[in-house]
């Protein structure tokens, strides 16, 4: 059951649960995310960023579509972190329900003027458009993480820039960091902004870096508000460390061998994220 973000989440938000956007590089990662999602009666989001676009190819997508289609399960199939109005473009003819455009990294009223841009564009056949503002941390060593600067969301900025713009859900700052958290880190999210941004906006919102935050926060999210939790990280590291696993038997070398267990490993992933979000059986509500 393809559909965009917009139809998605407004259930999710109006009951209470997150669902899980996942980011696959391959179709054996894709098929072990839906697998696990079908067993679980959860919705999902299946998200692919621009430079994992670049290495698939835009014929991949045809076969994705085909699979949420016929699906029983809400899909939506949704471009992550688009940076330009051509990726944007890409994404559309390649038949993504979603597209995310990030501006977050642009002067606010330029943030504004691109998500209104994209939007107009977007919605003109259907397509939901995901913003964001703040910033999203960074992991690739505890000195960048503890080195960097970062912008929490502001309430009466994520106001301004729904009102003006018309995106349909918005990724908020509030303590998260793409990717995998360096030894030694101990992230902390911000709930009580959380709060004051969900208090001050109408619409979804969404959690980028939800891979390897302690459970514990990303519940406290769930309960407040977040209905959309991106998984990128997470399922990539259980594919690839089982892989290496199985990759010891040199004598291995047809993918119909190496590959199901690596799916096994994303699946058991994804099943603790459903239950962990409250996604599990919600896809009765649709």
């Amino acid at each position: 059951m393809l559909m965009n973000m917009n139809e998605l989440l407004k259930v999710a938000n109006e009951h209470n649960f997150a669902v899980p956007a996942f980011n696959i590089s391959n179709y054996a990662m894709f098929e072990a995310v839906m697998n696990a999602c079908e067993r679980e009666n959860a919705p999902v989001i299946i998200e692919i960023h621009p430079h994992e676009l670049a290495f698939t190819g835009d014929d991949i997508t045809s076969a994705i579509r085909e699979r949420l289609m016929n699906t029983r399960i809400p899909a939506v199939l949704h471009l992550d972190h688009g940076s330009s109005l051509e990726d944007v473009m890409r994404a559309i003819r390649d038949g993504f329900t979603s597209v995310m455009i990030d501006g977050s990294s642009l002067p606010f009223e330029e943030n504004v003027a691109i998500c209104k841009k994209v939007c107009e564009v977007a919605h003109a056949v259907n397509v939901s458009v995901e913003g964001e503002l703040g910033t999203i941390g960074v992991t690739t060593s505890k000195e960048a993480y503890d080195n960097q600067t970062i912008i929490y969301t502001k309430p009466e900025d994520a106001k301004e820039l729904i009102e003006r713009s018309g995106i349909d859900s918005l990724a908020v700052a509030i303590g998260t960091s793409h990717g995998l958290y360096p030894k030694g880190v101990t992230p902390k999210l911000r709930i009580d902004i959380l709060k004051e941004i969900k208090a001050t906006v109408d619409k979804p919102l969404v959690l980028h870096g939800g891979s390897n935050n302690p459970d514990s926060e990303i519940a406290e999210a769930v309960k407040n508000d977040i209905n959309k939790i991106n998984i990128s990280s997470d399922i990539k590291d259980a594919f690839y460390k089982k892989m290496r696993e199985v990759l010891k038997d040199e004598n291995l070398r047809e993918p119909n061998k190496i590959e199901p267990a690596c799916m096994k490993a994303v699946e058991e992933v994804v099943v603790h994220k459903i239950h962990l979000f409250n996604d599990n059986d919600k896809a009765d509500l649709y």
